[in-house]
């Protein structure tokens, strides 16, 4: 009986960090399929030697689509992803050329998708979920950065540039 109320407590004393855990865990999920979107659309359009357009859609679900395309393309549904995760901007549209540049963007200024979860609050803003940052560069480079480090530790190869 006494090892049952052990277990018990010691169950009871992880369970927030289990929870914070599974809650981050589907923050990096969701980063890695909208990466994985993008990566996959500018691979298409240097192999297509075409513009492919991914249109990443509330609920974070993504497509890509090709104006002179006559095959269907991959796509992401919702589904997929975990419905408490939010994306900031909620829709984005990024058009990759022939060279796997991003065409829509300005030189020098790069795209930042958030990924955050709705059910907590960024360590950023003082909560416990770990969020992360997609940034896409206008010369197609993709990569994921920890908006946390940005702040403690802006040095790092992990932390997210400075937003302009």
């Amino acid at each position: 009986m006494m090892s049952l109320i052990i277990m018990a407590v010691l169950v009871a004393a992880g369970l927030p960090s289990f929870s914070t855990f599974l809650q981050n865990r589907k923050v990096r999920n969701a980063a890695e399929a909208i990466q994985n979107g993008l990566n996959i659309a500018k691979a298409e359009a240097v192999r297509r030697n075409t513009v492919v357009v991914f249109n990443l859609a509330a609920g974070s679900s993504w497509s890509l689509t090709c104006a002179n395309c006559t095959d269907t393309l991959p796509s992401m549904p919702a589904s997929e992803i975990s419905s408490v995760v939010s994306t900031s901007p909620t829709t984005v549209q990024l058009s990759f050329n022939g060279f796997g540049k991003a065409t829509n963007l300005a030189d020098g200024v790069n795209s930042l998708i958030d990924i955050g979860n709705t059910t907590g609050t960024c360590e950023t803003d003082g909560g416990s979920i770990r969020c992360l940052r997609i940034v896409v560069a206008p010369g197609g480079q993709i990569r994921t950065c920890d908006r946390r480090l940005t702040v403690t530790n802006p040095t790092s190869p992990q932390a997210c540039p400075a937003t302009p």
